[in-house]
C-alpha cells in the first residue's frame, strides 16, 4: 500500500511541475512576443514622421518652380537662345548692367533671357493701350527696318524707316511730320534724334536696347540683341503678337498668321544694298595711259 502511495504522490508531483511549466512558458511567450513588436512600432513612427514632411516639400518645389517658368515664358527659351537674342557686346553701360547675366570668356555680356521674356510682356500691354495710328516705330538701322515696317504693319502703327529726317516729330510743317503718342526705338544710338524729339514733345519711348546703350530719355527698355537680324524679327514679332492679343484682336499664338521669318530682313535686300553702294572704278584724267597705251603720259 505505502508503494503505491509513494508512485501516486511521484505522478502528482509530476503533473504539479509539468503544469508550472506550462504557466511559465505561457507567461514568457507573450512578454517575447510584445517586446520586438513594440520596438518595430516605434522604428516604424519615428522615421516616417522626419522623412514624409521632407519628401513632400522637396516635390512641391520643383514643381511648382517648373510650372512658374513654363507660364511666364512667351516663347520657348529655345527661340531666344537660337536667334542670338540673349547676346551683348562686349561693351557695357551703368544703365544695362542691371541686365546682364553674365560675361563669357570671350568678353561678351550676356543678357538675362528671363527679363527679356518678361520685359516684352510689359512693352507690348503698355503699348496697347495707345491709339493704332499714334503709335510710331523707328529704325535707321538696316536690319531693323523689315522688322519695324513688319511689326507697323501688323498693328496698324506708323514707321519711321532710314535717315530721321530732323523736325519730324516737332515741326508741323515738315512734309515729314508725324504726331505719336508713343515712340519705340530699334536702337538708341543710331536713333538718337527721333529720341531726342519726342522727349522734346513729352511723349513715352519705348527701346530696344543692348549692353552698350545709354537709356537716357527712355521710359522702358526691352534688353535685347539689336544688331542681329534674327534678334530683331523675333523681337519685333513677339511685340506684335502680345500687343494684339491684349487688344482681344486675337486669342492665342496660333491666330496670329505672321512668323518671325516673316519679319527678317532677306539677304536679297543686303545683297541689293551692297550693289547700290559699290565704289566706282577709278578714272585718271592725264596722268594715265592714253587709250590704253602703256609708256606714255597724257597731258592736261
Amino acid at each position: 500500500m505505502t508503494e503505491k502511495k509513494e508512485e501516486k504522490e511521484v505522478k502528482a508531483a509530476k503533473k504539479e511541475v509539468k503544469a508550472e511549466a506550462k504557466e511559465k512558458k505561457a507567461e514568457a511567450k507573450p512578454t517575447a512576443k510584445e517586446s520586438p513588436a513594440e520596438k518595430k512600432e516605434v522604428k516604424d513612427k519615428e522615421p516616417a514622421k522626419e522623412e514624409k514632411p521632407k519628401t513632400a516639400v522637396k516635390v512641391e518645389k520643383k514643381s511648382s518652380d517648373d510650372e512658374e517658368v513654363k507660364q511666364t515664358n512667351l516663347v520657348d527659351t529655345e527661340k531666344y537662345l537660337n536667334t542670338g537674342s540673349h547676346i551683348g557686346t562686349k561693351f557695357k553701360s551703368g544703365d544695362m548692367r542691371k541686365y546682364i547675366y553674365k560675361v563669357r570668356k570671350d568678353g561678351l555680356n550676356v543678357l538675362d533671357v528671363q527679363t527679356l521674356d518678361q520685359r516684352l510682356g510689359f512693352a507690348s500691354k503698355f503699348i496697347a493701350n495707345f491709339p493704332k495710328n499714334q503709335v510710331v516705330v523707328v529704325s535707321r538701322k538696316v536690319y531693323g527696318q523689315t522688322p519695324a515696317k513688319a511689326f507697323a504693319d501688323s498693328i496698324g502703327a506708323n514707321s519711321v524707316t532710314g535717315r530721321f529726317v530732323p523736325g519730324t516729330f516737332t515741326n508741323p510743317e515738315s512734309n515729314h511730320f508725324v504726331e505719336p503718342k508713343v515712340v519705340v526705338i530699334t536702337d538708341p544710338e543710331a536713333d538718337s534724334q527721333a529720341i531726342k524729339e519726342a522727349s522734346t514733345i513729352r511723349v513715352p519711348v519705348v527701346a530696344l536696347a543692348s549692353t552698350n546703350n545709354s537709356l537716357r530719355n527712355i521710359d522702358l527698355a526691352i534688353p535685347i540683341n539689336n544688331k542681329g537680324k534674327k534678334s530683331l524679327a523675333l523681337g519685333y514679332w513677339i511685340l506684335a503678337k502680345e500687343i494684339l492679343k491684349a487688344r482681344e484682336e486675337i486669342k492665342a499664338d496660333t491666330d496670329f498668321s505672321k512668323n518671325p521669318e516673316d519679319f527678317e530682313y532677306k539677304m536679297t535686300e543686303e545683297g541689293e544694298d551692297k550693289k547700290s553702294f559699290r565704289r566706282k572704278p577709278f578714272r585718271s584724267f592725264g596722268r594715265g595711259p592714253p587709250n590704253g597705251r602703256s609708256g606714255q603720259r597724257g597731258r592736261r
